[in-house]
């Protein structure tokens, strides 16, 4: 599956926030930062990351399609299935 990257300015946008996240996690371990603290931003950025991995796989709907013997659109759902899969 491909999908242009025009279609996933926000998916970027939203992974470039975790970036700045994961940067502020490892700051807060280097730092001794209560474990309850920590452990809710790596919640929160898991999350996003989750977000974005649906986002990519709702957008790339499309993309899953193929075309049967008659001609006609259909979704490979194994794909599809195993892509959500990936995010369980």
């Amino acid at each position: 599956m491909q999908v242009r990257p025009t279609e996933l300015s926000d998916v970027l946008t939203r992974l470039r926030r975790v970036e700045g996240q994961i940067a502020g996690i490892i700051r807060m371990i280097e730092d001794g930062r209560e474990c309850r603290d920590v452990v809710t931003q790596l919640a929160a950025a898991s999350k996003a990351l989750d977000r974005a991995g649906f986002k990519i796989i709702s957008t790339g709907l499309r993309h899953c399609m193929t075309e049967n013997a008659d001609g006609e659109r259909e979704v490979d759902v194994a794909q599809l299935e195993k892509l959500f899969l990936s995010l369980a």
